[in-house]
């Protein structure tokens, strides 16, 4: 039923300008808005949408992963920007700058409405 269809994503935030700010001039993504929903245009041809809820829940899991050759590099750059990152102790416990060194390395962080978000060095 749907092998061809072009799946996307979507997840809410309590604020779309402050999405819109975060994610198109802070992490540099194209965003594009409509009919009140942001669309972050993101290499591959797919969009994931981004809407606005009155009762938003910030997501308790990483409803968005941005895969990176250098994840030294991009948490240095995206702190250099403001961004705090995670840390987290028990098995998914990460170093002094957040970065959880297990396969994939990976980092996390929080859009303004509370989602998590990861940057995950791409394995060769």
């Amino acid at each position: 039923m749907f092998k061809d269809t072009k799946a996307f994503s979507g997840f809410s935030v309590d604020n779309l300008q402050k999405a819109r700010s975060f994610y198109g001039d802070l992490l540099g993504l194209e965003v594009a808005e409509e009919h009140g929903v942001l669309a972050l245009k993101i290499k591959g041809g797919n969009s994931i949408l981004i809407y606005e809820k009155l009762n938003h829940e910030a997501a308790t899991f990483t409803v968005l992963n941005f895969p990176v050759e250098d994840i030294e590099k991009a948490v240095d750059d995206l702190n250099s920007l403001g961004v705090v990152f995670e840390n987290y102790d028990g098995s998914l416990k990460t170093d002094d700058i957040g970065i959880f060194r297990g396969n994939p390395l990976i980092a996390w962080f929080k859009d303004p409405a509370g989602n998590i978000l990861s940057v995950l060095e791409e394995m060769v």
